[in-house]
């Protein structure tokens, strides 16, 4: 599950844009918290005092409070009276961290030199993670399923990063009495509401201004692209992904992609569904709704052309999106997509923009999408 502008805006429209991140949340229930600076997320709360900050961390499944964390400065003197949660000094320096997003935000803020161990080290593809962990700077600590507790013991991290799941137990990891971050900013799906987990982060590494600022800057840029591609002449019709082993796991039309879709200014074809998370369905389910598609859109590895495409399933074809040679294909390998979108959703949502909208965006090249022919 994993990374993620050269941003120069106007003043003006920088404050602007901002204004509409500044939003205070509803129906937070108990991730209420005094002097929340969290504004669009919707499983995270921080109150910053001058003696802690308190972080809520909301649980997605169950509903109300996953965890609790209350960062204390490290060369400060633990405050007497400390609100309910689990301590961590800050900043950390010594952290395991179990996802390439996590180790690329850390990088993109200063404080790689934080992570001094990783699981499933094949998958980080970034080329500054391997090279450290065969220098032997990084400790390998096996994978994230059964990490090597010797090895973690060792490294005597102040700090597990992790991404939690249901009745997530984390095994042998939680009885080190290690602070555990359980890292839930994949299960935002409000774009900027994920991007915005980067200011718990700077928190914890002692880059809050750095955090802030990125944020802020996202935000900006997220906001204007909006309102430009709002704007457009067209809204054309979009299907995305492809049939992989039999089923075509199409994003529901409150997920993630539908929403950086529909800020992009193009129509999905399942906006009217209510689930965040995917669809399965079969090849002709989807035909029946997307034959007609203006653009198709896909992330995954070595199709580099129609011909290609049609190799994958002849199917294929059938889509008008093929026929027009509308196709784009973001190959996940090479692009770092997992790693870099999840904090700067402004990335994707301009490839979208300026691929159905090019009059808005003249001479942008994109980074993450290709066409085919």
């Amino acid at each position: 599950m994993n990374r993620y502008i050269n941003l120069s805006l106007l003043f003006t429209i920088t404050v602007l844009m901002l204004t509409s991140c500044l939003k205070a949340r509803k129906g937070a229930n108990d991730l209420d918290i005094q002097g929340n600076v969290v504004t669009v997320a919707k499983l995270l709360s921080m109150q910053r005092t001058p003696d802690y900050t308190l972080v809520v961390v909301g649980d997605p499944w169950k509903g109300g409070v996953l965890h609790r964390y209350v960062l204390v400065p490290r060369d400060a003197a633990l405050p007497a009276d400390l609100p309910q949660g689990t301590v961590v000094r800050t900043p950390i320096s010594n952290a395991l961290v179990y996802s390439s997003v996590h180790t690329s935000l850390l990088n993109e803020l200063g404080a790689i030199g934080a992570v001094r161990g990783v699981v499933d080290k094949q998958y980080f593809t970034d080329s500054i993670i391997p090279a450290a962990v065969a220098a032997g700077r990084i400790a390998d600590c096996g994978n994230s399923m059964n990490p090597t507790v010797e090895r973690v013991i060792d490294m005597q991290p102040d700090a597990i990063l992790l991404s939690p799941y249901q009745d997530a137990s984390y095994g042998q990891i939680a009885k080190l009495d290690i602070p555990l971050i359980e890292c839930a900013d994949y299960l935002e799906y409000d774009p900027l509401g994920r991007a915005e987990w980067v200011k718990f982060y700077g928190e914890l590494v002692g880059k809050r201004a750095e955090a802030d600022s990125l944020y802020d800057a996202v935000c900006a840029a997220y906001n204007d692209m909006k309102q430009k591609a709002a704007n457009a002449q067209s809204h054309p019709t979009v299907v995305t992904e492809m049939v992989i082993n039999g089923i075509w796991n199409v994003p529901g039309g409150q997920s993630y992609m539908a929403r950086i879709l529909a800020d992009a200014g193009g129509r999905y074809l399942w906006a009217d569904d209510e689930n965040t998370g995917s669809l399965a369905l079969d090849f002709n389910q989807v035909l029946a709704v997307a034959q007609n598609a203006d653009y198709w859109f896909i992330k995954w590895t070595n199709i580099n052309s129609l011909k290609d495409l049609q190799g994958a399933n002849s199917l294929n074809r059938e889509m008008a999106a093929f026929k027009n040679s509308r196709v784009y294909v973001c190959d996940t390998d090479k692009t770092h997509f997992f790693d870099r979108i999840p904090f700067h959703p402004e990335v994707l949502l301009r490839e979208f923009a300026a691929i159905m909208h090019p009059e808005l965006f003249p001479g942008f090249r994109n980074q993450m999408y290709h066409h085919i022919d």
